[in-house]
């Protein structure tokens, strides 16, 4: 996907001339959930609901992409299906966790479909079984997966309290 790296750049701008961060500071990236357009927009659209304040990434994908982990502090431009920038969030907490040892806890927070364990091992191993097999990452219940949590911080609209 391509993101419209001006708008996002002036989103940052903003959050940064509102000092919430001091200036020159860059968010870690400008990026969308999901792996297609269309999982990007249902997702986006959980988080600026206020329902998705979690998302994981598999450790192995990071070490592939040659991509650091992300770490508490940690601030995104978050985009849609269509590179639009939608907001920012700043990482609250990351934990490294096997897939197969995710809690109910975590699940909920992520927000996807009925907010359950069994729902989102269902839609995370369908999702990652679709990352293996494009990218030759090894994937299962023992895959170690980083469990992040966020808060989305900007535009003042749809931040969190």
């Amino acid at each position: 996907m391509v993101v419209d790296d001006v708008a996002a750049r002036a989103m940052w701008d903003a959050y940064v001339a509102a000092g919430a961060v001091p200036a020159g500071t860059l968010p870690v990236g400008v990026e969308a959930f999901g792996d297609g357009p269309a999982l990007a927009d249902e997702l986006i659209a959980l988080v600026l609901a206020g329902r998705k304040r979690a998302t994981a990434t598999l450790v192995a994908e990071l070490e592939l992409a040659d991509e650091a982990p992300p770490a508490v502090g940690d601030h995104w431009v978050m985009c849609d299906g269509a590179g639009a920038p939608r907001c920012v969030l700043r990482t609250t907490s990351v934990d490294a966790v096997r897939f197969d040892a995710v809690d109910e806890d975590f699940a909920r927070a992520e927000g996807e479909d009925d907010g359950s364990l069994v729902a989102w091992r269902a839609g995370h191993r369908a999702y990652w079984e679709r990352v293996s097999a494009r990218t030759g990452v090894a994937f299962d219940g023992s895959s170690v997966v980083l469990a992040e949590r966020f808060t989305v911080v900007w535009p003042p609209e749809v931040a969190d309290a």
